[in-house]
């Protein structure tokens, strides 16, 4: 399970740096500087713990799975963040506050980048399953 768990924060922070670099460039940036922070490992590990969700719903029709991903990933997305505002005084995103942020730690706009890496998730599951079948 540890491993696992660091692998997903790997690839979270793969992710996130490849969504923040194509950011930039949409922004003007040649350089598609892309950018993360080292909180982001641990909470990008938590994936871990949704492996049996992962179980549970894999019969599911693939619009209801994506929609039940939105949801858990806004319910990590906000806690998490909130945590960490407690902790630090800040979390290392903020959405500001736009119609389209909630508490600057959730933004409802990004729901559909969040229905897509619910699958991405699922396909990582299984992946690990395949390569790690007793860890």
């Amino acid at each position: 399970m540890t491993l696992r768990f660091f692998l997903y924060g790997l690839l979270g922070w793969g992710v996130e740096i490849l969504w923040t670099g194509l950011g930039a460039l949409l922004h003007g940036n040649l350089l598609l500087r892309g950018s993360t922070s080292l909180w982001m490992l641990p909470i990008y590990g938590l994936a871990v713990f949704l492996e049996p969700l992962h179980d549970k719903i894999r019969p599911w029709p693939w619009a209801i799975r994506g929609i039940l991903w939105i949801g858990v990933i806004w319910a990590l997305e906000f806690c998490s963040g909130a945590v960490l505002r407690l902790l630090l005084g800040l979390s290392p995103w903020d959405y500001g506050r736009t119609i389209y942020s909630f508490y600057g730690l959730i933004r409802v706009d990004y729901a559909p980048a969040w229905f897509c890496l619910g699958f991405l998730f699922e396909r990582c599951h299984d992946w690990l399953r395949q390569i790690l079948p007793g860890n």
